[in-house]
């Protein structure tokens, strides 16, 4: 039976459910959907984004699905003749939204990529950004490659021989890997990943139509002898990377490694696209950027605000030199014209205040607390699981479970105690080599909710086994 008569068939099967169900009923949960009628996660996802398109569902992210209320069930509208006139380019966003959800109250998360209220700099943002917004020119038309005094902070932070005309003011991180991608690779082309990796990039390359191929990594990052092979068997252009506190293992790459790195991708003729997402996640002394020790166009790097600061500074710059530069402008153009000059003022205002460097040393000492926590946390309410690379800063830790352990099990059993934790399948382009689940230390409001965590999570563990 080929997807789509699956998809058919098992919405027609939940449709039938949720006519005999009442509103606010729970439908039963993916994985059960999955066991009950032979179907892959991808089938599950369509039927059910099917019955929400019609009105029948509603989805709650680290809930479930839900049969809706009656009123909206009647009034929505038969749209199932999209799913003939779509072509199936679909891009799959469970995962990153997974990991963008808020948790419903009483969960406890472990899993996330952001700073929790208690630590964003509100007041230092919301002065700047009050400061900028004064401004009547603020309002105005910028420059379409960023705000010039912005330009100048990003090409002194990546260092090296970055100037302001290096530099390409975008909105946030992840927008900078999708321009990124999609200026460097033409569709259909292979993309070196590591594996496992961050899964918004991997998202990011399918949605660009790059076939990302893996290059494994271990405590000391990517293996250059590896990446040199995958280029040659490939034919790849380009290399996406996080050479510090790499996201999820928080491996840094060693200065030697980074070099050797530079030298594989100069003798392929490729570029690297250099994630520097945790810049400021790590103790001092910070290890050089690829970018910084490229002298021939090579790394595309970007430096990304959001994980410091707020979820909603969406402000990045990505640092390129030559035709790529120029592409990568243009792409921005094309997509979005430029991102707004009120938030790139404030972005500006904030990084050139005493604030700034305040929270940089009050959150990099907050996260060797919270690791800290959370690793004794494991060894106290986990003591199966092993944690693979204790990071030196960064958000995370990458935890492989003992060999056998069903790990979705474990990722559902947590979620009934009131946990989320990340599936470690989701960080891998292909077969993932054993269990494992990724935990976050610093989306918990406090280290007692943190140590909660652990526990609820050391005893969904116990359930499973």
């Amino acid at each position: 039976m080929n997807d789509d008569s699956s998809i058919a068939r098992l919405a027609a099967i939940l449709r039938d459910e949720t006519e005999r169900a009442r509103p606010g009923d729970r439908l039963p949960s993916s994985r059960e959907l999955m066991r009950r009628h032979g179907v892959s996660p991808v089938t599950v996802s369509r039927a059910i984004a099917q019955l929400s398109a019609e009105g029948r569902v509603v989805t709650r992210p680290g809930s479930g699905a839900f049969v809706a209320p009656e009123r909206g069930r009647a009034q929505a509208p038969d749209l199932s003749w999209q799913t003939v006139a779509l072509d199936d380019r679909m891009v799959d966003d469970s995962a990153v939204s997974g990991l963008l959800a808020r948790p419903a109250d009483g969960v406890i998360p472990l899993t996330g990529g952001y700073l929790p209220p208690d630590l964003r700099p509100l007041s230092a943002l919301s002065a700047a950004a009050a400061r900028a917004v004064r401004r009547p020119e603020s309002w105005s038309l910028p420059p379409l490659n960023g705000d010039p005094g912005l330009r100048r902070w990003f090409a002194s932070e990546a260092g090296g021989t970055a100037t302001p005309d290096d530099v390409l003011v975008v909105s946030g991180g992840q927008a900078g890997l999708t321009h990124a991608l999609r200026a460097l690779a033409a569709p259909g082309r292979p993309v070196l990943v590591e594996t496992p990796t961050y899964p918004g990039a991997l998202a990011a390359a399918k949605a660009a139509g790059l076939r990302a191929t893996a290059v494994p990594v271990d405590q000391d990052g990517v293996r250059p002898d590896l990446l040199a092979e995958a280029f040659a068997v490939t034919g790849a252009r380009v290399f996406l990377c996080q050479p510090t506190l790499h996201n999820p293992t928080g491996a840094t790459l060693t200065l030697e490694r980074r070099e050797q790195v530079l030298a594989v991708a100069r003798a392929a003729g490729a570029f690297v696209i250099e994630d520097d997402y945790a810049r400021y996640l790590g103790a001092d002394p910070i290890p050089p950027s690829l970018g910084s020790m490229d002298t021939n166009g090579t790394v595309v790097h970007i430096i990304s605000l959001s994980k410091i600061s707020a979820p909603s500074m969406r402000v990045a710059g990505v640092i390129a030199r030559g035709p790529a530069a120029h592409r990568l402008r243009a792409s921005q153009v094309v997509e979005s014209f430029f991102v707004a000059r009120p938030l790139q003022e404030a972005a500006l205002e904030f990084v050139g205040s005493p604030a700034w460097r305040r929270h940089l040393a009050a959150v990099r000492q907050e996260i060797l607390v919270r690791q800290g926590a959370l690793l004794s946390g494991l060894a106290r309410y986990v003591p199966q699981a092993e944690v693979e690379l204790r990071p030196q800063g960064g958000f995370h830790v990458w935890v492989r479970l003992p060999q056998g352990t069903d790990e979705a099990a474990v990722v559902e059993a947590a979620q009934r105690k009131g946990v989320l934790v990340s599936p470690g399948r989701i960080y891998y382009p292909s077969e993932p080599p054993g269990p494992r689940i990724r935990l976050t230390h610093i989306a918990s409001s406090s280290l007692a909710e943190l140590d909660e965590g652990v526990r609820r999570l050391g005893t969904a563990f116990q359930d499973t086994r």
